[in-house]
């Protein structure tokens, strides 16, 4: 089957040749074609340019754009949205002057998620985490990645991941499975910390990889969770199993779990908040993508990404939701976008790039997703009647989306 989209008012992200990622001052550069068409063919894009180019198709459905634009998908590469239940009550803890440190202390945080969680069967786990995931698509997401974490036990980790490869398997975007068991150590093991970690590393992680259950793995380095010792020694671990690492580091403070996640080729370094000069140097010259979670720093009120020291450095970055419970109890890849053009000084070209084809980078999906590329999935929205792409961040409690088109499919 195919599909003509024609008088389309901009046509983003467009490129003739696939590339990875873009980094630093091309960062800035977005190419758009105005006044164009678009043709699709099943699930792939197949052609695409100027109005006055456009061909001659039979037996093709029309759709007309006139005013309106079509984006590529949203990437969004980092998130925890398989969880049981919620944390509102922490929110309005927070808002009465509780740190997210001290509601952990309390039993709050991670391990409040991995009680609800342990306690929830596989399928109201699915039927909770399809309906999010259902809302992101609307949202603009075509692509996603997910993690486990919310287990910290054998069992709850992999009832999340196999939650997670049903949602892949009745789902048509793209879905990648993290392995995060090293989240938190549960209550039993607070003493007994090497306990854990043997158990991640003798007990779940075979069984992750004997089930095919995830392609990358993720330890949440920080003060007082994992040190960068155990996360290297999980990282090695993960490694021999064939799991890629991507890493939580830099979130309250700057560890070495950068450097470590370099030095262990990660593909992603996520959160970012708090940066050294050293953490930027050692990024120069990698192929780690640096991925900033604007949304976090919004709902918990702590520091930004320095976007700006990134990008100028001439490194190049990514932006997601961090969905979870917790810390980001949202999807939304418009404000995440948004967000980073108002508080992280990005432009818009800039944010659009960091949302689409660097977030499709950091998931290893480049090649299927993140712009308007022949050969690609035809996956992209459509927004209503806007005058510019930059209206898009600018009205960021406006949904701009009219029509998201998934695998070449309307709803």
């Amino acid at each position: 089957m195919i599909t003509v989209f024609k008088n389309i008012k901009e046509l983003i992200q467009t490129r003739e040749e696939n590339i990875n990622k873009v980094s630093g001052e091309e960062m800035n550069i977005l190419p758009t074609i105005k006044n164009a068409f678009l043709v699709i063919e099943n699930d792939r894009i197949i052609n695409f340019g100027s109005m006055k180019n456009i061909p001659t198709i039979t037996n093709a459905t029309i759709v007309d754009c006139t005013g309106k634009m079509i984006f590529p998908s949203w990437c969004d590469s980092h998130t925890h949205i398989v969880y049981a239940g919620n944390r509102e009550q922490e929110f309005v803890d927070r808002i009465n002057g509780l740190t997210y440190e001290e509601i952990a202390n309390r039993g709050g945080g991670i391990l409040n998620s991995a009680k609800k969680l342990q306690e929830t069967s596989e399928e109201e786990l699915y039927k909770q985490s399809a309906k999010r995931l259902e809302e992101i698509i609307l949202l603009g997401t075509g692509a996603v990645e997910i993690k486990s974490g919310y287990g910290l036990t054998l069992a709850a980790e992999l009832k999340m991941l196999r939650v997670i490869k049903k949602l892949k398997e009745n789902f048509g975007i793209p879905i990648k499975a993290t392995f995060l068991g090293a989240h938190a150590f549960p209550a039993a093991y607070k003493t007994n910390e090497e306990g854990y970690i043997d158990v991640i590393i003798n007990e779940m992680l075979p069984k992750v990889a004997s089930e095919n259950l995830a392609e990358f793995i993720d330890i949440f380095c920080e003060s007082g969770y994992f040190t960068v010792k155990q996360t290297e020694k999980i990282i090695q671990a993960g490694k021999k199993h064939g799991l890629q690492p991507k890493i939580h580091v830099n979130q309250f403070t700057s560890i070495g779990g950068l450097e470590a996640s370099v030095r262990n080729n990660a593909l992603s370094v996520d959160h970012l908040e708090v940066m050294t000069l050293n953490d930027i140097a050692v990024l120069k010259g990698s192929n780690t993508m640096p991925v900033a979670l604007p949304s976090c720093s919004y709902f918990l009120s702590i520091p930004y990404t320095p976007a700006r020291k990134i990008i100028d450095t001439g490194l190049p970055l990514a932006l997601a939701t961090d969905y979870n419970p917790g810390s980001t109890p949202s999807g939304n890849m418009n404000f995440v976008v948004a967000t980073a053009c108002v508080k992280m000084k990005m432009t818009p070209e800039e944010a659009i790039n960091a949302a689409t084809i660097n977030g499709a980078y950091a998931m290893n999906l480049s090649n299927e997703v993140g712009s308007i590329t022949k050969g690609k999935k035809a996956n992209f929205f459509i927004t209503k009647e806007i005058p510019s792409y930059g209206f898009l961040p600018y009205s960021f409690g406006t949904n701009v989306i009219e029509t998201v088109y998934v695998n070449g499919k309307n709803g």
